[in-house]
């Protein structure tokens, strides 16, 4: 009775749970155990991978932020440079424009050019190609129309050349920005080397600082930003932490700790229980008795429970063979006296017959001789059945019916009285082997019936038949078939007086009914066997 809270249901014999997960019952333990340990750890590699990789997510994003930092600033400087000087040469342009001798106009825009830091030219002509202000470029190339008050074109890897519109001063003014010069102002103020500019406009560009190259497993961060002039732009690339060794072995590390616990984890219980027990299974299953469990040694490596487990066994093992050998001499000691037991009856039921046999002849009268056969021949059959009892073999596996009922026979005809000389029995027996009881019971039936069928005809032919029943394969069937057990008034008569009460007494015995055919002269019943011989 419960006292305690509800109780749960087990899942550990639920049929339902073993036939919904079918194939891990079939696995090993081995296999069952990588499995639940691989499970167990796999969050825990999860997590440290997605650590890492959250490590180089914050990098990557730290590295994106210091980019567009440094791309801002550069094409800052480059529009505060270059808007400043085209702005002083506008100015100038427009000066000139209004009286061609304005020499103070153009040392002012000469003066600011030549402040410039890295250099820089312009010039400034008229219709005709004449250079009113500023020296010849000496550039081999045109700046294209389009759209604002300056226009640009990158002149190869030397440099920009820039050129105010000619409205509405009808003057030509243009000037130039070398590499150099433009290198020097995207120059970050920290390390340059990890930085890579590139100025570009319509699809063409200038490399005004190179960055690392790249390696093969290289990653690099790149931004675009506008200059804010003649629609020049500025593609600044850093190199962001690479897919290096270190990152790999820390992506990797997770999963090699993983597969490595779970394969030590097998292997150390593999080792320490799961063989051991496996081996001490094995034992246990080709144990025969008398023998003594030997467990093969495996050293100090197995758990130390295994071991004594496989001590307990070996010392089990050798009680029962101990107590094995006991009980088998036992045995051999109990047979020896069982067959001396039946050898002492046996003489002892032979003597009682020559006994019975001396004063039988010396009985007075004829009746007394009969009386005294009588009791000879069942004396004899009992006889019979002690004396075949371990004839044959050490282990009783109970009597043989051809043996016994052939010796049986032969004692009858020897004992049949003077007038019945003509007595003949027919055997027709099938080697079958019962236990004594049965046997016992087989014998006096057989006695009765040839002795009824010797009174009533002393020259009687008598046929005994067993054979095994059809449907039944331990049980047989004793058939005694004779002309003189045919009905008559004395086979009436005797069966009433004499034979009636014992016949049906071993019929009882046999557990089964004796019929008799008074037509056909057939005495039958049934009986059951051990076996064949």
């Amino acid at each position: 009775m419960a006292t305690g809270g509800s109780a749960q249901p087990s899942t550990a014999g639920d049929p339902r749970l073993a036939s919904a997960l079918p194939w891990v019952a079939r696995l090993p333990t081995g296999t069952k155990l990588f499995l639940i340990l691989s499970l167990c750890l796999a969050p825990l590699a999860m997590i440290a991978i997605a650590a890492t990789l959250q490590t180089t997510r914050l990098s990557d994003a730290e590295t994106r932020a210091r980019l567009r930092l440094t791309s801002a600033e550069s094409a800052r400087a480059i529009a505060i440079e270059v808007s400043g000087e085209m702005r002083a040469l506008q100015l100038a342009a427009q000066a000139l424009h209004v009286d061609p001798r304005d020499l103070a106009s153009c040392a002012r825009v000469q003066g600011v050019f030549a402040q410039a830091v890295g250099g820089g030219r312009f010039s400034i002509t008229d219709r005709t190609g004449q250079v009113i202000c500023g020296a010849s470029l000496g550039i081999a190339g045109t700046v294209p129309g389009g759209k604002g008050d300056i226009r640009a074109v990158l002149v190869g890897d030397q440099g920009v050349l820039l050129a105010l519109a000619p409205a509405p001063t009808r003057l030509n003014a243009q000037a130039f920005f070398p590499t150099a010069r433009l290198s020097a102002l995207v120059r970050p103020s920290g390390p340059a080397s990890t930085f890579e500019s590139t100025l570009q406009l319509r699809g063409d560009e200038i490399r005004l600082l190179r960055g690392p190259e790249a390696g093969s497993l290289g990653r690099f961060e790149t931004i675009r930003t506008e200059v804010g002039i003649a629609q020049l732009t500025l593609l600044t690339r850093i190199r962001s932490a690479p897919i290096s060794s270190s990152l790999i072995v820390a992506l990797l590390l997770p999963l090699l700790m993983w597969v490595a616990a779970a394969g030590i984890s097998w292997l150390v219980v593999d080792r320490l229980l799961i063989r051991p027990l496996r081996r001490l299974r094995a034992s246990a299953a080709a144990f025969t008795p008398g023998q003594v469990i030997e467990v093969g040694a495996d050293g100090p490596l197995p758990a130390a429970e295994i071991r004594e487990l496989g001590d307990t066994f070996r010392a089990i093992s050798r009680t029962v063979a101990i107590h094995e050998a006991g009980l088998a001499e036992g045995l051999v000691r109990q047979t020896k006296l069982t067959r001396e037991v039946h050898h002492r009856v046996k003489n002892n039921l032979q003597v009682i017959s020559s006994l019975i046999s001396f004063h039988a002849r010396g009985a007075p009268s004829a009746d007394a001789t009969a009386a005294y056969s009588s009791i000879q021949r069942r004396v004899d059959a009992l006889a019979v059945v002690h004396r075949n009892h371990f004839a044959e073999n050490e282990e009783n596996r109970g009597l043989n019916l051809r043996t016994m009922i052939g010796e049986l026979a032969a004692n009858l005809r020897a004992s049949a009285p003077e007038g019945a000389s003509g007595l003949g029995i027919t055997l027709e027996v099938e080697s079958l082997m019962v236990n004594q009881d049965i046997a016992v019971a087989v014998a006096f039936l057989i006695t009765e019936t040839v002795e009824l069928a010797m009174n009533c005809d002393p020259s009687a032919q008598v046929r005994i038949a067993v054979r095994t029943a059809a449907d039944e394969a331990d049980r047989a069937t004793l058939r005694v078939v004779s002309r003189a057990l045919i009905e008559s008034e004395t086979l009436s008569e005797l069966v009433r007086t004499r034979y009636a009460r014992v016949m049906q007494g071993l019929s009882r015995q046999l557990r089964a009914p004796l019929h008799h055919d008074p037509l056909a002269g057939i005495y039958e019943i049934g009986f059951g066997t051990v076996g064949r011989a």
